[in-house]
């Protein structure tokens, strides 16, 4: 069995990507990933002229107590982009990840994973990664990279400054069509948007959980003349 691993000493340590020994229920992702396009994400996509930041999130997946669930965190109110937010663990790379085209993506996503949640990155097995997307407002692009959590190890916000708190999300919740709306921006942007628990998912995040959820064939039909305002959240 082989997992990604990353740890402090960066572009030096190996990282793999295998499907090995995935659970059953998790190969409709792993099938989606293989042939998903960039614009099947989303239509944001990177510059043409390689501009923005090289940026990776992990999306991970883990067996809980209601079955399939994901990994989110609440950004800290007090940063200076997408603050509050419930996101997916990451961040921009650093020069010491590596190949900001290759694997560097995959050690950042990691170790972003573990600065912010403290997960322990060895317990991850990525078994994808998906097309890099741009987030236009920060300029970043952003790479989804996809991992089981084979071996759970406790989470809680490492620095309160950067991280409000960490929590799962049950799949079902996601895709159950109570739970579902779109988000409407103030200056008019609308996306999916998902009501689970005390958080309103938006934005990034919200849009590659739809896909994945849609390119899976996990969604379930649900009511997008359903609107959410996004005002209290800018």
């Amino acid at each position: 069995m082989t997992h990604a691993r990353s740890r402090h000493d960066g572009a030096s340590t190996s990282v793999e990507v295998s499907e090995e020994g995935l659970p059953g229920w998790l190969l409709p992702v792993r099938d989606a990933a293989r042939t998903v396009r960039p614009e099947q994400l989303s239509s944001f996509l990177p510059p043409p002229d390689g501009a923005g930041r090289p940026s990776a999130v992990l999306v991970l997946f883990g067996e809980g107590r209601q079955g399939p669930e994901l990994l989110l965190m609440e950004r800290a109110s007090s940063l200076r982009s997408h603050a509050g937010q419930p996101s997916f663990p990451g961040g921009a790379l650093d020069p010491e990840d590596g190949d900001p085209l290759g694997d560097g993506r995959i050690r950042a996503a990691l170790r972003e994973a573990e600065e912010e949640t403290g997960l322990d990155p060895t317990g991850v097995q990525v078994f994808a990664v998906l097309p890099s997307l741009y987030i236009p407002v920060s300029r970043f692009v952003v790479t989804p990279v996809l991992g089981w959590w084979r071996r759970r190890t406790p989470v809680a916000p490492v620095d309160p400054a950067e991280t409000a708190r960490v929590f799962t999300v049950p799949v079902a919740e996601l895709t159950d069509p109570a739970n579902r709306a779109t988000a409407v921006h103030p200056r008019g942007h609308a996306g999916p948007a998902f009501l689970v628990g005390s958080a309103l998912v938006w934005g990034f995040t919200a849009g590659v959980i739809d896909r994945i959820l849609h390119y899976s064939g996990w969604e379930q039909p649900w009511d997008r003349e359903r609107r959410v305002s996004l005002d209290w959240h800018t």
